[in-house]
């Protein structure tokens, strides 16, 4: 048996394969944010991944970056989420809820609210909105003694979390959106003790991480990263030291694991693993239309020293990947059209595999 598919020991967890389902936003959820039979029903069918990881839910209005996202802000939306947990579990699954908050990336139009970051800086591109694409606007700085509410608003999505029945949560400090605008010099203008250096652009992601871990334990918290990548602008300085001096901290509140996307050098990368001393979810990312992650990503990850391999776009296509990759079997592609068109076409439509006679 190769090494994607033995079991490992996370946690409080024993998978049964290193294969994780990674977050993806399908902006299915209802308009309140509260999650729906058909978000069950699409977790279920993916159970036999090692471990699945939501997508990404905000913590708290100010947060929520697009129309169709789901929530962890209220504890009825929390509360929607436990037809989902149960469906995972009640099919051999384990599954975590990724908490991502989109500071400066979201729309008065969909939240009824300025959107808020570390600085008055806009972010590159065009946000989604009930209307249709716009600009994003420029957000509201945040206040010095806001920056640690905010930090705490994941801990407390957590604790909705866990009990709406997730067994963990992963905190998203990746692609731009709040966690990731704090680490960055270019989204992070800040004079005080949150802006400007490296100890002071880490300390929000380990504030929001030590919340989290305080709320319901280390080995129920993860944190997702991008080193370098600069999605919405939101580009980075020092980054070999930065990330050098975010994993230090993360290591020394013990979180689970960390989940990397390789938007950084191998070099880098490898560097990040050597210094993180406990799991690594490694997510061989490609760029948007080009071949997805396949085996042979996989396995070479896994041979770098990686612990588990996270994949995107294979599992919307191939609810039984993991039977897929264990038999050799072909990998459906997807077709990007239904990412986030809404309704259950392209959401629950993928068959498993049907073997001719």
């Amino acid at each position: 048996m190769t090494a994607l598919l033995q079991p490992y020991r996370l946690g409080g967890l024993t998978l049964p394969n290193r294969v994780v389902m990674a977050p993806m936003s399908r902006v299915r959820a209802a308009a309140d944010g509260t999650a729906t039979p058909s978000m069950a029903a699409y977790y279920a069918q993916r159970a036999t991944a090692g471990l699945i990881i939501g997508e990404g839910a905000h913590p708290n209005e100010v947060g929520r970056s697009n129309p169709g996202t789901p929530g962890l802000h209220t504890e009825e939306a929390a509360a929607s989420w436990r037809p989902v947990t149960d469906a995972v579990h009640a099919n051999g699954g384990r599954i975590f809820a990724q908490i991502m908050h989109g500071g400066r990336v979201s729309h008065p139009d969909t939240t009824g609210m300025r959107p808020v970051g570390p600085s008055a800086v806009a972010a590159v591109g065009d946000v989604f909105t009930p209307a249709g694409p716009q600009p994003v606007p420029v957000p509201r700085a945040l206040e010095t003694e806001e920056v640690p509410l905010q930090a705490h608003s994941y801990a407390e999505a957590a604790r909705r979390a866990v009990r709406a029945g997730f067994d963990g949560v992963e905190l998203h400090g990746a692609t731009g959106y709040l966690i990731s605008q704090f680490l960055s010099s270019e989204a992070n203008l800040r004079t005080d003790v949150y802006g400007g250096s490296v100890a002071n652009r880490i300390r929000f992601a380990v504030e929001a991480a030590a919340a989290t871990v305080d709320a319901v334990g280390a080995d129920r918290t993860g944190v997702r990263l991008s080193p370098g990548a600069a999605f919405w602008g939101a580009s980075e300085t020092d980054v070999p030291e930065l990330y050098a001096a975010l994993l230090r901290e993360l290591a020394r509140l013990g979180v689970a694991y960390v989940h990397l996307e390789a938007t950084a050098p191998d070099e880098l990368l490898l560097d990040l693993r050597r210094a993180w001393p406990s799991t690594l979810i490694m997510n061989p990312s490609v760029p948007m239309g080009s071949a997805q992650v396949d085996r042979a990503a996989a396995d070479r990850w896994l041979g770098l020293g990686a612990d588990l391999i996270s994949f995107g776009r294979a599992f919307i296509s191939n609810p039984d990947l993991v039977e897929r990759l264990r038999a050799g079997l072909p990998v459906e592609p997807v077709d990007e059209a239904v990412y986030y068109q809404g309704g259950d076409q392209g959401y629950l439509t993928y068959p498993a595999y049907r073997y001719s006679a």
